[in-house]
């Protein structure tokens, strides 16, 4: 039958190998269903970004609440997914999964229905929840369903989903609040929600709960109390100048709490052996422990960079948002398109290698952007560093996945998801602290250089007011406006003499990050020659 993957045909003539069979009838269509899901709440995590003033006229809600909603999504979502891999071991990943996309349909339906921001927070709290609950069981599917030659393949479609999410949020949202309104960023969630479950229960396969396992209660609130604490700490470290939070808790208190707590659950977990929340089994096999390794500085480095690419177009080059999200289309397609075509180059040459290759394109693509990417230009002048972004990210999500997963005892699935997951998302947000905090310092040097070169073009009595404007600006991350009271020429000169030195400054404070970013990535890639050790992932054929 044409289109089906060669190890899976079936003959009279042939014996099937066990080893090579799928879990479940129709593998593809299971993950299909799988990944609607995982889309949905991953989509999420960035559609709200560019709804925020929309959600303050619309709610009445403050600024800082609103920040919450975006940042509450993030804490929850990471800090519980440890907690939901195991529980996919422990109760079956499908029920798992049922329940996440249950709970995240409702709370988007509660969302579209909030009259007030501690309304839309609360829901928004569920939404992670829910997302957090579905997420690791995507993984671990993969991982039980799909035998291992066209593993790199399944694990392909994943990284396609990964890597469009992002890119399409932003366009998503742009175009459901230009026609629809903000609610209906959330609302849409229904329809996918019920369809997504309607299928899980009639096609995705039941499994059995592995026996004998049981959840550590006492690892479960160590483990989430320590992620929260650093998690919160290095989201709230940029707004709180990383010093006092209030009275005796500063941002420096919560994060040695937090490192405390994790280091009590590693304790913890060596005494409680094989029902360990974290089973010691996992990091037995040593690609597992090198590809999170891996996966930390990729997801550390690449998650700063849409802010970055975002935060220069938008508010550097002053293009809109859907501008802005059709600029970064071409590279996500690509990512798309990579991520497919490298799962199959996993399956037959391994995935170390291909791992090595996306991660540097990765590098070279950010090096690329630096010499394309001024300020001055248009939108275009982005393109070619992003294209090689795309080409690199593409080759990048399925290998990754594989060379971490790949020697994990399928028993076991739902807690390696959920462990290799939660060290990407805390090295995202690791990588947006650092990374974000570089960027804000190397525009607050170089501001006041190109404020003072555009100051000399302004009459003598707007100078000071100038170089005052142009300082706060550059801690808003936005051009300096004028001051009320200008005549129109005057506050037109003002502003664009500002945007100017803005621009100017911004554009030399991404070209630091992303070179800093890429020589991360780069070590990345160099790491990779650890996980050439064994011979059958230098060369496999399926």
């Amino acid at each position: 039958m044409a289109g089906i993957p060669r190890p899976w045909r079936s003959s009279t003539m042939t014996t099937t190998d066990p080893a090579q069979t799928p879990a479940t009838p129709r593998p593809w269509l299971v993950l299909g269903v799988y990944c609607a899901g995982f889309f949905t709440a991953l989509l999420d995590g960035t559609i709200v970004n560019i709804a925020v003033p929309a959600l303050i006229g619309g709610l009445g809600a403050t600024y800082d609440q609103v920040l919450w909603v975006l940042d509450a999504y993030l804490l929850v979502f990471t800090v519980l997914l440890i907690t939901a891999g195991r529980l996919g071991d422990v109760f079956g990943h499908r029920r798992l999964f049922l329940t996440g996309v249950t709970l995240f349909t409702a709370a988007s339906a509660l969302c579209g229905l909030a009259g007030s921001g501690g309304w839309l927070l609360a829901a928004r709290v569920l939404q992670a929840v829910g997302a957090a609950l579905l997420f690791p069981q995507v993984i671990s599917t993969i991982l039980t369903v799909f035998p291992g030659p066209v593993r790199g393949r399944a694990f392909g479609v994943f990284g396609a989903i990964a890597g469009l999410a992002p890119v399409a949020g932003p366009i998503a949202g742009g175009l459901i609040l230009d026609h629809l309104g903000w609610r209906w960023i959330f609302l849409i969630n229904v329809p996918i929600g019920v369809v997504t479950i309607a299928l899980a229960l009639i096609h995705a396969p039941a499994g059995r709960p592995a026996a004998g396992q049981g959840l550590d209660l006492t690892g479960v609130a160590l483990a989430t109390a320590g992620l929260t604490a650093v998690v919160f700490g290095l989201i709230e470290g940029e707004r709180h100048d990383w010093g006092t939070i209030a009275g005796p808790i500063s941002i420096g208190s919560v994060l040695v709490a937090g490192v405390a707590l994790l280091a009590l659950f590693g304790l913890w977990e060596r005494r409680r052996g094989g029902r360990a929340l974290i089973p010691p089994a996992l990091f037995a096999a040593r690609d597992f422990a090198l590809g999170n390794g891996v996966g930390f500085a990729f997801h550390a480095g690449m998650m700063a960079i849409p802010l970055v690419v975002v935060l220069y177009l938008q508010t550097a080059r002053g293009h809109g948002p859907l501008e802005t999200g059709l600029t970064l289309l071409p590279g996500a397609a690509l990512t798309a398109l990579g991520s497919a075509w490298s799962g199959r180059l996993s399956d037959r040459y391994g995935g170390a290698p291909i791992l090595a290759a996306g991660l540097a394109t990765l590098a070279a693509g950010l090096v690329v952007l630096v010499l394309t990417a001024g300020p001055r230009g248009g939108a275009w002048s982005a393109l070619p560093g992003l294209i090689v972004i795309g080409i690199g990210n593409g080759a990048t999500y399925a290998p990754l996945q594989q060379v971490t997963m790949d020697g994990v005892d399928p028993r076991l699935a739902g807690a390696a998801s959920g462990v290799a997951n939660t060290i990407r998302q805390v090295g995202a947000v690791v990588g947006l602290a650092v990374l974000g905090a570089l960027l804000s310092t190397r525009l607050s040097a170089a501001v006041p250089d190109e404020a003072a070169r555009q100051a000399a073009l302004l009459p003598a009595h707007l100078r000071e007011g100038f170089l005052a404007a142009a300082a706060d600006g550059a801690a808003r991350f936005s051009p300096p406006a004028p001051p009320p009271g200008l005549g129109a020429g005057e506050a037109a000169l003002f502003r664009r003499l500002g945007q100017e030195a803005f621009t100017t400054a911004f554009t030399a404070a991404m070209h630091t990050t992303l070179l800093v970013t890429a020589a991360v990535l780069a070590a990345a890639a160099a790491c990779c020659v650890l996980l050439l050790r064994r011979p059958e992932l230098a060369v496999r054929r399926g």
